[in-house]
Parts: structure tokens; C-alpha cells; sequence
């Protein structure tokens, strides 16, 4: 008898290991760098999303003006047709820049906002980390 969890359609695509796929999902948008990130919130171009969760924070800071969202909401909070969403999420031209700690988890999460229609969402490369490296404000 074999096992069927591991047998494939002959239809089925070959799993996607989790580098691949990272790879895959950054091909599809534009990432942005710290001091962009930076200088577009400040000039009210971008609203920035902070998913890290709560002890990361609390060790290591918060970027003044970011919007705490955490990661198993975020969907349901910048989603504009959504029932649960926060005043923020108007739009879906709305320009969020997803932050996580080093910059992987934000990828995956813009897949799914851009799933959701927002085409503009994007996320920091190397994330929160880099901003601090950079010299960018935290409090």
C-alpha cells in the first residue's frame, strides 16, 4: 500500500522549497530599502506596517509613526473591503511597506496583500534590522 501523501497527481506541480518560493514572490514586486522606506512615509507616500511580533519589539524598539499590525491579522486589518480593517486601510492603491525583523516573513505576507488587490504593497529589505543599521529612527 502506498502512501497517498506523498504521491502526486500527474497533473501536480513538484513542491517549491521555502527559498524558491521567497525567490518566486520577490520577482514580483519592487522591494525598498530603508531610506526610501524612510522618506516615503515621511513625505505621507507610504504607510509603514510593523508585523514583528510583540517581544521583538519590545527589545528592540519601534519605528516612530509604523502602524503595529501582527502578522496572523494583517490581512484582515489592510484589507479596505474587509469588515475588521483599520481606518487606515481606505484603498487598495494604498502603498504599505510590510517590516518584519530581517525581511523574510514581510515577502510572504506582501504575496497575500497582493493576493487581496493591493498592488502596491511592498516590504523592507532586510527589514527592521536594516533600518536600525541605517541609523533611521526607533524609540
Amino acid at each position: 500500500m502506498s502512501d497517498k501523501g506523498q504521491q502526486m497527481d500527474s497533473d501536480a506541480q513538484p513542491p517549491v522549497g521555502i527559498d524558491e518560493w521567497l525567490e518566486r514572490v520577490r520577482a514580483g514586486y519592487q522591494r525598498i530599502e530603508p531610506r526610501q522606506a524612510y522618506e516615503a512615509a515621511r513625505a505621507g507616500d507610504a504607510l509603514l506596517v510593523d508585523i514583528r511580533y510583540a517581544a521583538l519589539r519590545e527589545r528592540d524598539g519601534l519605528i516612530p509613526g509604523a502602524l503595529v499590525v501582527e502578522r496572523n491579522e494583517l490581512e484582515w486589518r489592510l484589507d479596505p473591503q474587509g469588515s475588521h480593517r483599520l481606518p487606515e486601510a481606505t484603498h487598495h492603491a494604498l502603498r504599505a511597506i510590510v517590516i518584519c525583523n530581517e525581511g523574510y516573513a514581510s515577502s510572504l505576507a506582501v504575496h497575500s496583500l497582493r493576493q487581496l488587490g493591493l498592488h502596491r504593497a511592498t516590504d523592507l529589505v532586510g527589514g527592521f534590522q536594516a533600518w536600525r543599521r541605517a541609523g533611521l529612527p526607533v524609540v
